[in-house]
């Protein structure tokens, strides 16, 4: 009768990128960039992708290496969220 159940939520995405925004307030967003094979000549080429991340204390700035996790859907275009600036952008 002591035993703990845990419910297993399964493993969710974590992604890294650039910010390329910050205007929005408790909003970023970011750009991921990876390689992927052309379906029909077979060179490998760079994919960008942009989302839109929730930055609950406004930390991250334009130029940071962050690191974000998918969360369930905050608004219209926000289903993730910020984990950690991993690299701050050099400050001019």
């Amino acid at each position: 009768m002591t035993e703990e159940t845990t419910t297993d939520r399964g493993t969710r995405k974590k992604l890294a990128g650039t910010v390329v925004s910050d205007k929005g307030d408790k909003s970023i967003v970011v750009e991921v960039q990876r390689l992927t094979k052309h379906k029909l000549y077979r060179k490998t080429i760079r994919v960008r992708k942009k989302y839109y991340v929730h930055d609950e204390n406004n930390v991250a700035r334009v130029g940071d290496v962050v690191d974000i996790m998918g969360t369930r859907p905050i608004s219209k275009k926000k289903c993730w969220r910020l984990l950690e600036v991993t690299k701050a952008a050099p400050v001019e």
